[in-house]
């Protein structure tokens, strides 16, 4: 059974290429939102902090891989956006709210900027509080969510996440999803379910994400439009990371981006697709480093 999550972290990030010094877990932090309780983890370390904000239906373990290879240079922080993973459900999930949490979160740690990175809804997302908020942040990275986007290529996604209402164990959510995804890795897909599902006082798994009402994907695709005028900010160095298969974001759509906004850097990820941070997170550490530390 996959359900006491029996993967090593360390073992299976080594054997993805990524540089791995301290094992230690991060310390998980609860900290007071706008509409909340906000979960963190906190990878610790004295090098200049980065946020990390995954993407919808994701949580904070997303990004382990990366914070283990990059900690013993930055300090690494995790957010779970509200209504996923161990963040509490509102009422409320406008771009502008996980925005708000996002600078909430630094307020809590008493963090005057940050490096902000983000992936898909949580790219979204960092460009929103970077226009609201930008002398709180050093730099900001997009991970595979430009203009130009192709919705229709989440569609299995979405209907595999729409399909799997609860289950049994979490190994059968993995087999479900090695039927879909056949060449997928098995012990990645078990390390992503086993963060992604929880188990409910019946003994059944569901997501960890707030399912009761349809997700506003018109809103945040009409965000993504703006990208080009948000991530304009005198004094904000922007980086765009594609994943090299990525079918949600095209290489030339990925280019466009990059030529319009001034002094964006482009990074392409080689074999990975839309989840760049978990399909290679070591050549997405190497750019990390490289645009931070530049």
């Amino acid at each position: 059974m996959i359900d006491t999550l029996p993967i090593d972290l360390p073992d299976l990030a080594r054997r993805l290429g990524v540089p791995v010094g301290d094992t230690a877990p991060p310390s998980v932090r609860r900290l007071t939102g706008p509409d909340g309780t906000l979960n963190l983890l906190d990878w610790g370390g004295d090098g200049p902090p980065a946020l990390l904000l995954h993407g919808g239906a994701l949580t904070a373990r997303t990004w382990d891989y990366v914070a283990l290879g990059l900690r013993a240079e930055f300090r690494l922080l995790a957010l779970d956006l509200r209504g996923h993973g161990e963040s509490d459900w509102t009422e409320r999930y406008d771009l502008a709210d996980h925005a708000r949490d996002a600078v909430a979160v630094l307020d809590a740690l008493g963090l005057e900027r940050v490096h902000l990175t983000g992936m898909s809804l949580g790219g979204v997302t960092a460009a929103v509080a970077a226009r609201a908020a930008p002398h709180r942040f050093h730099s900001l990275t997009l991970v595979d969510v430009a203009p130009g986007v192709r919705f229709e290529a989440t569609r299995r996604m979405r209907e595999f996440l729409g399909g799997v209402n609860d289950a049994a164990s979490v190994a059968e959510v993995v087999e479900a999803a090695l039927r879909v995804s056949p060449r997928s890795d098995r012990d990645r897909l078990a390390y992503r379910m086993a963060n992604l599902l929880a188990a409910g006082p019946d003994g059944r798994w569901r997501w960890k994400q707030d399912r009761r009402r349809a997700f506003d994907y018109a809103s945040v695709l009409a965000e993504v439009a703006e990208l080009r005028q948000t991530c304009t900010l005198p004094g904000l160095p922007v980086m765009l990371v594609r994943g090299g298969r990525s079918r949600v974001l095209s290489a030339a759509a990925a280019r466009a981006f990059v030529d319009v906004v001034p002094g964006a850097r482009l990074a392409t990820v080689p074999d990975a697709g839309h989840n760049v941070q978990e399909d290679n997170p070591a050549d997405l550490i190497i750019a990390l480093r490289g645009f931070w530390g530049g």
